[in-house]
């Protein structure tokens, strides 16, 4: 059965928090042509507080990995939010992943599979998986684990 990506989506009985809004001068969200640029994303839990702390010291990489999925939650809101629908993109182009974390981590793709494993979950092999980056990063805004921007490709 070929699902839609919001149906694909509802069956893996993940819940959206709400879209992040701007908390500086700056868009969420750019559509140009048929691109959907999203700004950096942190970890926003659905009571609208995020996910502190930093890899390697107040949290391991399978933490780290499950804040990228929350990531991930919160990008898919800002998608439906704006766009209305998850089915409006047809595939993920270019990840970049930024880990806040201490200086000897190394396995910054394992955290940043958090986010992209939910990515292939909804838009499936071949259009949720993109070309991607994933770096570490001394520190990032808030404290908070991982930050991801994203380009996707629209119908």
């Amino acid at each position: 059965m070929n699902l839609l990506p919001q149906e694909k989506f509802e069956t893996l009985g993940l819940s959206l928090p709400p879209a992040p809004q701007p908390l500086g001068i700056y868009r969420p969200y750019l559509i140009d042509g048929k691109y959907l640029y999203l700004s950096g994303h942190g970890p926003v839990r659905d009571d609208k507080s995020l996910i502190i702390g930093r890899i390697g010291d107040d949290m391991d990489m399978e933490e780290g990995k499950l804040a990228a999925r929350q990531v991930g939650l919160t990008m898919l809101s800002t998608i439906v939010t704006n766009i209305g629908s998850l089915n409006a993109v047809k595939r993920v182009v270019k990840v970049l992943g930024m880990v806040n974390c201490t200086p000897d981590f190394l396995r910054h793709p394992y955290v940043i599979n958090g986010c992209s494993e939910l990515f292939a979950d909804v838009w499936g092999q071949e259009n949720g998986i993109g070309v991607r980056s994933a770096v570490g990063m001394g520190s990032l805004p808030d404290n908070i684990p991982v930050e991801v921007e994203a380009i996707f490709e629209l119908y």
